[in-house]
Order: structure tokens, then C-alpha cells, then sequence
């Protein structure tokens, strides 16, 4: 059963189209993400949904109900905030049971949606608390406890964890998934993180420009780019500018710079046409053997450690440079600057899309 749908979902302002004609299905219980640059709709596809912004033509359903025209209080969803949006004067228990009162839910079942809905957070003993007495952690799950305690069809967040430092983000990220999984309730999650997206999603749509480049499982968004947008905005990526040397199959030779070739798995242009080059730096491997003849010559330049990982800019032949990435335990994690070493990169993790698409 589907929980969510969109059929030709568009807006325009004027002659600007901020969504152009999207249509695709959430399953019940799932959980989306909504993926991609600041500009490109996909908190406008959201603030459709939640009401507040008036598609310019399409439907959006609810299993088979058509919500498109209903307003925001008549949808049956939940909605969390980039800020917490809670009120300072009011406890915690009072922040929860706002919206219930105007829903004029009372007494008993009020109480019990309410203590239910902070159970379901971790703040079960919090109820008696100002926001100003919370972390920014707490501050967040109680902007979730007030969605969830009237019961909605969807959740929907908005962009809800990018107020958050490093450390308590990654938290408040297994946080939600877990308290998704449990409720079982089909989730809608706005995001310009990519890893947010692909370590809590089950889908992943993935936006430019208004256009819906992906949908699809976070595994395949990464491993199986649909669009060079896609290849070039998931992972780390590398961009070079280069040509198509020659076409075989579905495959073919992408030619860097004064003769550097790299062979890919899928090429779509017609040989001698310009293209840019996407390799994610996670892809590229340093070859311990300096005289080794699949890879290609090259000394370090520069190299910066980042905790679990080591990153090293490695200039070729002709002054290009490539960023690799590898473990920071690992036997090629300490290669001082000038050390000459080998890459090495597989035909699948070389992308190659017309030269338009980089800046899209």
C-alpha cells in the first residue's frame, strides 16, 4: 500500500519552475530522503505536502485520499522544523501538548498521547522541564514528541538535524531511525547532508534544479549513478576535464589532459566529445608497488589526516591532480609529501557526463 504519493507534482513562480513535474510513490512505513543543493525544490516538495506552499499543477495523496487542496490542519501529518520552534514559556509537557489541545483532545487521553509521545523520545521524566533546560538534543526530541502525539499519517522533517554539532547529529541520526522503525510511521526527511540521507534512508531522491535525478535505494544511488550529477554529488568526488578516446560496448576510454586514459564502465557520448571526468576519491587506490603496470605514476603533494581517514593530493603527468582517500590504518596511511606511488581506479567508479552538467 502506498502511504504517500505525488502524480505531476510542479510549482512555478511566474516563468521560475522550482519543481518540475514529479511524480512517485513512498510506501507505508518507509523512510525518504529528499536529497540535493540549496535551490533545487526539494523543501518546496515538503512544504507542499505539509500545505504550506499551493502546488502549481499535480496531486499529492494520502494512500488514496487526494490532500492536495486541504489545508494544513486537515492532513493528518506531523511536521518537524529545522529550528525546534518550541515555545520558551511553556514546559515540556505543555510543548507537547499544544498541538492536541487545539485539536481539542483532553483530559485522560490527553495526558496519555502526551507521556506516551515523550516515552517514545527518551524524555519520559522531562516533562516538567523549560526548553532553556535542555540540550540542543533534548530541545530536538521534544519537537518530535509534539509531532508524533497526534498520531499522524506522515512525518515529515525538515531539514531538522543541521542545528546540531558534529557528535549529537550523528546520535540524533540513530536516534530517529530507531524511533522510525519502531512506530513503523512512513517518514518524509528533508536534507542537504548526503550522509544523513544515505545512512537513514531506505530511498533516496536525489534533486537538481528542480528535477528529480534518482529515486532509488541509497546502495544504488551510490554504486550506480543515473545521472552525472548524481555521480559527481554522492561521495567525494574528484572533477577533471577530459575526452572520450574511444567507445567499446556500453564502455569506453576517457582521455585526461596530454594522454592519461582511464577506462569506464559506461560512456554515453560519441568519441571526441568533451566531457568531465567524476572519480570519487574513495575509489582511487594506492598501489604499494611503484612499478606496477595497471596504474598510473604519481607523487604526493599534500597529505591531511582526518581521523578514520587520510587524504593525499597526488599530482600525474601534466600537472593533474587527483584527492584519494584511504583508511588511516592502513599500510599507505603515513606517505610523506614528494613520495612517488602508483593509483589505481576501477572502470565502475569512473563517470563520465557532459560538460553542462558539473555547474547543474
Amino acid at each position: 500500500m502506498s502511504a504517500l504519493s505525488f502524480e505531476r507534482l510542479g510549482k512555478s513562480y511566474g516563468d521560475v519552475t522550482v519543481v518540475s513535474d514529479i511524480s512517485l510513490t513512498i510506501n507505508e512505513g518507509e523512510f525518504v530522503s529528499l536529497l540535493g543543493p540549496s535551490g533545487c525544490g526539494k523543501t518546496t516538495i515538503l512544504r507542499m505536502v505539509a500545505g504550506l506552499v499551493q502546488p502549481s499543477r499535480g496531486r499529492i495523496l494520502i494512500g488514496s485520499d487526494d490532500i492536495t487542496v486541504l489545508p494544513p490542519n486537515k492532513r493528518g501529518l506531523g511536521l518537524v522544523f529545522q529550528s525546534y520552534a518550541l515555545f520558551p514559556h511553556l514546559t515540556v509537557y505543555e510543548n507537547v501538548a499544544f498541538g492536541l489541545r487545539r485539536r481539542k483532545v483532553a483530559g485522560a487521553e490527553l495526558d496519555k498521547r502526551v507521556k506516551d509521545a515523550l516515552a517514545m523520545v527518551r524524555l519520559a521524566n522531562f516533562g516538567e522541564r523549560y526548553p532553556r533546560q535542555l540540550s540542543g538534543g533534548q530541545q530536538q526530541r521534544v519537537a518530535i514528541a509534539r509531532a508524533l502525539a497526534p498520531r499522524p499519517r506522515v512525518l515529515l522533517f525538515d531539514e531538522p538535524l543541521s542545528n546540531l554539532d558534529a557528535q549529537l547529529r550523528d546520535e540524533m541520526q540513530i536516534e530517529l531511525k530507531r524511533l522510525q522503525r519502531g512506530l513503523g510511521i512512513t517518514t518524509l526527511f528533508v536534507t542537504h547532508d548526503q550522509g544523513e540521507a544515505l545512512s537513514m534512508s531506505d530511498r533516496v531522491g536525489v534533486m537538481a534544479k528542480g528535477v528529480m535525478q534518482q529515486f532509488a535505494k541509497p546502495e544504488e544511488i551510490y554504486h550506480r549513478p543515473a545521472t552525472g550529477f548524481v555521480a559527481s554529488f554522492i561521495g567525494k568526488p574528484n572533477r577533471l576535464a577530459g575526452t572520450i578516446a574511444s567507445r567499446q560496448g556500453k564502455g569506453g576510454v576517457l582521455r585526461l589532459g596530454d594522454g592519461i586514459e582511464l577506462p569506464a564502465a559506461s560512456v554515453d557520448q560519441p568519441v571526441g566529445a568533451k566531457v568531465d571526468v567524476v572519480i570519487r576519491q574513495e575509489a582511487i587506490r594506492l598501489l604499494n608497488n611503484t612499478g606496477a603496470s595497471d596504474g598510473f605514476q604519481g607523487t604526493i603533494v599534500l597529505r591531511s589526516f582526518s581521523g578514520a581517514r587520510v587524504q593525499y593530493v597526488v599530482r600525474l603527468s601534466g600537472g593533474i591532480e587527483l584527492v584519494a582517500e584511504t583508511g588511516s590504518h592502513g599500510p599507505n596511511a603515513a606517505l610523506a609529501p614528494d613520495t612517488p606511488v602508483m593509483l589505481a581506479v576501477d572502470a565502475d567508479s569512473v563517470f563520465a557526463m557532459p560538460s553542462e552538467e558539473a555547474g547543474i
